[in-house]
């Protein structure tokens, strides 16, 4: 392959989807002598093929490591040197000598503090590209190193798929084999700080049991769902009343199976039994609340 042509095809591959992370279920089981919370938890992801349900991120090689952030969200992402991604790059260049950088373009499309894990997908997303551009493998230890440096929910971004996640964030099942689920994501547009949900939130007085393994099947897991619930809901709903609104308008809609929170919120999300009854919801919820984030898509 000629020099020009391999140069194009680099540059063509060095894109990320980061897609966004719902918490279908979310159980605090403790606190840890070192002031964080033990949780477990089912997560899943949009499908990619969904693009206004996921960031995107571009990496251009090159000496110096940059970032430029653009998309609807752009502005609410702060200072470029606390962003996420450029706290990737460095967290994976201080455990891999010599590793290339470049400038990478964040097209911010998910809404930010939103309980959708926006900021640690991105993160995630960053350490995919420079693996790809430094031919390190995804289990590459090193790799795992630089994602639990950088947060709670980096490590199950690495490899977007539905998983029980456990501890802090760190503990991780294999991918789950779960039916794809249909659903509607909505966020009123009002930010939720994560540390403020879980100082309002109330511990069990005895840690609970680990919950059983969730089933596969669409009917069986909506049941198994209806009895684990968000425990970050109640606390988070004090600090923003939007979200009852937004869990009021989703439990109503026609063909909505189950609403619930996402994480700390303020995103909630509704499952339906298919695409088209989740289109039509996301279509009538964004005619009636123009003002809120609302898209349809598939969690896997």
């Amino acid at each position: 392959m000629a020099a020009a042509e391999a140069a194009a095809l680099e540059r063509e591959s060095l894109r990320e989807r980061a897609p966004a992370k719902v918490n279908l279920s979310l159980r605090v089981v403790g606190r840890r002598a070192d002031g964080y919370h033990d949780l477990e938890s089912l997560v899943a992801f949009a499908d990619v093929a969904f693009a206004d349900v996921a960031d995107a991120l571009d990496l251009s090689p090159g000496e110096a490591l940059a970032l430029d952030v653009e998309g609807p969200y752009a502005a609410a992402c702060g200072a470029a040197a606390d962003n996420l991604v450029c706290r990737a790059a460095q967290a994976l260049a201080a455990r891999v000598p010599g590793l290339r950088l470049g400038r990478f373009v964040l097209d911010k499309q998910l809404p930010v503090a939103a309980g959708i894990g926006g900021g640690s997908a991105d993160a995630a997303a960053a350490l995919r590209l420079l693996a790809r551009l430094n031919g390190l493998k995804l289990d590459d230890p090193r790799l795992r190193e630089a994602a639990r440096a950088l947060g709670a929910d980096v490590s199950v971004c690495l490899e977007p798929a539905a998983r029980m996640m456990r501890g802090i964030g760190h503990d991780l099942s294999p991918p789950l084999a779960l039916a794809p689920l249909p659903a509607v994501l909505v966020n009123p547009g009002v930010a939720v700080l994560t540390r403020d949900v879980f100082s309002g939130l109330t511990l069990p007085a005895a840690r609970p049991a680990p919950v059983e393994a969730p089933p596969a099947e669409t009917d069986a897991l909506l049941a198994w769902l209806r009895r684990q619930g968000n425990d970050l809901e109640t606390p988070a709903l004090t600090l923003a009343p939007a979200i009852g609104a937004v869990l009021d308008a989703l439990r109503v809609v026609p063909g909505a199976r189950l609403a619930r929170m996402s994480g700390s919120g303020a995103t909630c999300f509704a499952l339906f039994a298919d695409e088209g009854a989740a289109a039509a919801a996301a279509r009538m919820l964004a005619r009636a609340e123009p003002q809120w984030w609302v898209r349809a898509t598939v969690l896997r």
